[in-house]
């Protein structure tokens, strides 16, 4: 049997003190395709979401091609919700090894996943919300994105130096996380800073690119070239860690950093 571990640990999400497991329909048309096949497509998925795990989509057995699964003798044990079974995907020459799970027979308290498929989102190669596709993980319906525009005095200072000024910030308020100013570019120092290789993607936002400080080694700012429909306000605008610089100070008050997550 192999190692245990639950199928959908790909990071921390949230921590409420208590471990729960919820479960609902989502009104979503969800799709997965792998290899220029479609996998799995359903109006009738469900969203599994867990205590310091992203939200999962189940699909019904019923809307996933079983035909282009094949079973693998991996099995796991979720002490929440039973053992899983898995398969590996084949689609012409390519094969997506132990990337989809189910609780075939799940604990009595988790019996509304019986008879639902789950894939890993890095193991296929798309993923489609109606017709828009989603990237890094499904959008949570409860975690919200408010890109505000503001008058705030915003200063930014690294290495000593102030690197970005503004009094037209765009302020992102996000579910778990501390807010985020952004400074529109031409508020930006950019003698000062250097574009890196790093890249990222967020799901709510969009694909991000990054610059470090030149006297620094690390990434300290990064932007939304091009952000998701959702949100528009931060396009081309620049926001820095407040955990990498020296300070940002707000109407002259200086911004909360991040605190670590509980384990």
């Amino acid at each position: 049997m192999a190692q245990i571990v639950r199928p959908e640990t790909h990071r921390e999400f949230l921590n409420t003190g208590e471990h729960r497991v919820e479960v609902e329909p989502s009104p979503r048309w969800v799709r997965v395709e792998f290899n220029g096949q479609t996998i799995a497509s359903s109006r009738h998925v469900l969203m599994l979401r867990e205590t310091r795990h992203l939200p999962v989509y189940y699909f019904p057995r019923e809307d996933v091609h079983m035909d282009l699964l094949e079973a693998t003798p991996t099995h796991t044990t979720c002490p929440y919700k039973g053992e899983a079974s898995y398969w590996s995907i084949k689609v012409g020459d390519r094969v997506s090894e132990d990337a989809v799970w189910s609780y075939v027979d799940p604990l009595p308290e988790r019996r509304d996943i019986a008879g639902y498929i789950a894939f890993y989102w890095n193991r296929v190669d798309h993923w489609y919300e109606e017709d828009e596709e989603v990237y890094k993980h499904p959008r949570d319906p409860y975690h919200r994105v408010d890109a505000l525009r503001a008058s705030r005095h915003v200063e930014v200072v690294a290495n000593g130096q102030t690197v970005a000024e503004t009094d037209h910030p765009v302020l992102l308020f996000e579910t778990g996380h501390v807010t985020r100013y952004y400074i529109p570019r031409q508020d930006v120092n950019w003698e000062l800073l250097e574009a890196t290789p790093t890249a990222s993607t967020c799901p709510y936002k969009g694909d991000a690119v990054y610059w470090k400080a030149r006297a620094g080694e690390q990434d300290i700012a990064w932007s939304y070239p091009r952000p998701v429909l959702e949100c528009p306000t931060i396009r081309g605008m620049i926001a820095f860690y407040n955990e990498r610089v020296d300070a940002i100070y707000v109407d002259g008050e200086s911004a909360a950093a991040p605190q670590p997550r509980p384990s």
